[in-house]
This record gives structure tokens, C-alpha cells and sequence, in this order.
């Protein structure tokens, strides 16, 4: 499979557990000796889920997004040296080869008895034979509509490998080069992953106990729903949040999501480290001034262009990168016109919109038409504050930054 396949998992894994029916997608307000009584809806419970039909669209969705990525040809193999010995296969090739896998869901597997036989299945692909011929059977005419070439068992059972023994950390590592390359060539800013920002999404009708109303009317003066994505340079979300209402502002809501946490826990540790000036710098996100600036987010110097003239080049360079993520949401609301004036209950609100996310994707990878550019009201308001339990990111990001600055003003300037 493509090393997309796992950047895709990795997305799944974010929206999954951003959309477990059994946790609430809304931070509850503070508990008082007034607060409402537990038979009173409260944000929290408004926007989750008890269905699974939009987990499994999800599931479905991601699975045809890694199986729909075109693989790239492969080089011509140069012919063999006369009477030198062919490499063994590895162990990949050997054990997960379309051969390999046909030889052992046809020829082999019915002479097994049923125990054996679903024991070895489960050790190869997560799933017993009949569970996963059922799981085939249900994809097969997605699989077929999405032209893939390969069968549409085997990708399945590819899928199902990954997801049961793990991902490549080389297939990682290649498409973190990918994007930190690719946002070079835009911004001249080394080992960018990705650019934040935040949308609006218009509810078309709240009906919610009236404690709570104030809680969804945004800046922009609607009630609404904050959506939080993260995109790479061809435009493509790889993680998306839902956790907050409209009277939320940018910041709380990306310290509320599973990606903050993941970044300032350290349980996102990316090796792709470069040297700034004397400074580690590992890959970071880009973001608007509506963002704490922190060692993993860059965030411009100055929102009215009042910097140094390098600070100013470090501006213009930051906010052309993250042009891409405005981009992105743009497509998505010119895609998709419900997310202009969402008209479903609350309670489906996270799980429509993620809907969007994932067949957005799906429409870059396939490099649909882009359709005209929603456009987003203008930013305003003042930076966010760094809290107290964020100086040392603040610290280390400061000093990332002027190092990052520095840089960038020597390379431009000596040209």
C-alpha cells in the first residue's frame, strides 16, 4: 500500500476517537451549586452520538481514501548479472504478496479445519475467514467504482494487515518528507508539516435549552459549531476536530483537542529533526495569531505588518503557507453547501461534518474539479495568550521562531 495509507489511518485514528459515541464532543460547562439539574441537555450530551452508522461511514470512507491513492510505477527493473543469485523476497513480498494471498484464500484455506483455519486468518488479517468475506463483500462495489487495480479481496486483506500488525514507520517518515519538502518550495520555512485554522459551521436551527443558547452564537453573530482542521500542501485534512461550539474561540478549542494533547504529552515525537541556527527544530504546524505561539505552532510576529523588515519576511512567508488550510476550507464549503447553513440536529452535527472531511479527501486524491472557493469572513480579534502551563512551549517557540526568522532573512537577502 501507498504510505498515505497510514497518514490516512492516523486521521481515522484522530476522528475515531473524536467521534466515540460513548464520550461527548463539547467540554460540559463548569458544575455549580446552580448548574441544571443531569435531566437537563447540556452541550455535552448535544453533540454526541449513539449511532454507529456514521462510525462505520467514516471507517468506509478512510478505507476507500487509502485504496483509491494511485500507486507509483515502479522503475524497470535492470536485467540480472549472469550467474548471481536472486535476493530472497522479503518478508512482506513473501507473506503478503497477491500470489501468496490467493493461494491461501483459495487453494488453501478450505482444506483447514474451521478452527485452524479462522486462527490463522486472525493472526494475518485481525478478523476470521467469514467475518472477512462478509467485510469484502460489503466494499467490493466501492472498491470496483474506485478503479482500483488491484483485487478487491487482496486490498482489503492489505488494509486489514496494516491495521492488525501496525504501520511502517518508513512509510511514515516518506511522507513527512513529502510535506516538509513541499512546504519549502512554498513558504522557504524548513520542516512545516502542516498549517491549523478553524471555521464556523452555521447551524441552521438550535434547539437546545436556552442556558446553553449563548454557548453556539459566534463572533460573526450566527449559532454555530467550531470546526478545527490541519491540512498539508495538496490541501488534504489529516486531523480534524469537533469539540466545541460556536462561542468557543480558536485556541481553547485547539487546547481541547486530541492533538494538543498528543503534541504537548509528547506522545507525538517526530524524528525528522533539522539544525536552526543551533536550534533542534522538529516539525511544527503553522497558524494565525488566533493561536498560542508554542515550539510545535509558529504564528506570525505581527497581525498589522508593524515587524522588522526580516519579521515582516517571516509573516509573509508564515501566512503563505498557511494560505493552503484557508484554501482547503474553502473547498469544503464550495463542496459541500450543507456545511453553509447545516441544517441536521446537533446531536449528528460532528459526524456530517466529518463526513465532509473524509469525502473532501477523497475528491483531492482524486483530483476531482475544484469548485469555487467558500469564503471565509475576515479574522479579527486580538492574539491568544499563552497560560501558564504552556511557557516552556512558549519559550522554546519564541526562540524557534527568531531562529527560523533569522534564517530565512540571511537566505533571501544573499540572494
Amino acid at each position: 500500500m501507498d504510505e498515505t495509507f497510514s497518514i490516512m489511518l492516523s486521521n481515522l485514528l484522530h476522528l475515531h476517537s473524536s467521534l466515540d459515541p460513548a464520550a461527548s464532543l463539547l467540554s460540559s460547562p463548569t458544575t455549580t451549586a446552580n448548574s441544571p439539574s443531569s435531566s437537563t441537555t447540556s452541550p455535552s450530551s448535544l453533540l454526541s452520538s449513539t449511532s454507529a452508522a456514521p462510525l462505520l461511514f467514516l471507517t468506509l470512507s478512510s478505507l476507500l481514501s487509502s485504496l483509491s491513492i494511485p500507486h507509483p510505477t515502479l522503475k524497470k527493473r535492470k536485467k540480472p548479472i549472469p550467474n548471481s543469485s536472486p535476493s530472497p523476497p522479503t518478508p512482506q513480498n513473501s507473506a503478503y504478496s497477491v500470489a501468496a494471498f490467493r493461494a491461501l484464500s483459495t487453494e488453501h484455506i478450505w482444506s483447514l479445519e474451521a478452527p485452524l483455519r479462522d486462527a490463522q486468518w486472525r493472526s494475518l488479517y485481525g478478523l476470521s475467514y467469514p467475518v472477512f468475506t462478509t467485510v469484502v463483500d460489503k466494499l467490493k462495489p466501492f472498491i470496483a467504482a474506485s478503479n482500483l487495480s488491484l483485487p478487491s479481496d487482496y486490498a482489503v486483506a492489505m488494509v486489514l494487515s496494516r491495521l492488525t500488525h501496525g504501520f511502517s514507520a518508513k512509510a511514515l517518515a516518506s511522507r513527512l518528507v513529502e510535506i516538509t519538502q513541499a512546504f519549502e518550495e512554498i513558504t522557504s520555512l524548513p520542516n512545516v508539516c502542516g498549517a491549523i485554522d478553524g471555521s464556523h459551521i452555521k447551524l441552521h436551527r438550535l434547539n437546545i435549552d436556552r442556558n446553553y443558547v449563548n454557548l453556539y452564537k459566534c463572533k460573526y453573530g450566527y449559532d454555530s459549531v467550531l470546526l478545527q482542521v490541519v491540512a498539508d500542501h495538496k490541501k488534504m485534512f489529516w486531523d480534524v476536530c469537533i469539540k466545541a461550539p460556536g462561542g468557543a474561540d480558536d485556541a481553547s478549542h485547539f487546547r481541547d483537542s486530541l492533538l494538543y494533547n498528543r503534541l504537548t504529552s509528547g506522545d507525538i515525537v517526530w524524528d525528522k529533526v533539522i539544525n536552526v541556527r543551533g536550534h533542534h527544530v522538529r516539525p511544527y504546524l503553522l497558524g494565525d495569531w488566533c493561536y498560542p505561539l508554542l515550539s510545535f505552532l509558529m504564528t506570525p510576529f505581527s497581525p498589522d505588518g508593524l515587524g522588522t523588515p526580516a519579521q515582516n519576511l517571516f509573516d509573509g512567508m508564515l501566512m503563505k503557507g498557511r494560505s493552503v488550510v484557508v484554501e482547503a476550507l474553502g473547498l469544503l464549503k464550495g463542496r459541500w453547501k450543507i456545511l453553509e447553513d447545516l441544517n441536521v440536529g446537533i446531536s449528528h452535527a460532528p459526524q456530517t461534518i466529518v463526513a465532509c472531511c473524509v469525502l473532501h479527501n477523497l475528491c483531492q486524491i482524486a483530483r476531482e474539479p475544484e469548485p469555487e472557493l467558500w469564503k471565509e469572513p475576515d479574522e479579527g480579534g486580538t492574539p491568544a495568550r499563552v497560560l501558564d502551563n504552556e511557557k516552556q512551549f512558549f519559550y522554546f517557540g519564541e526562540s524557534l521562531r527568531q531562529a527560523l526568522t533569522d534564517d530565512l532573512h540571511h537566505r533571501l537577502s544573499s540572494r
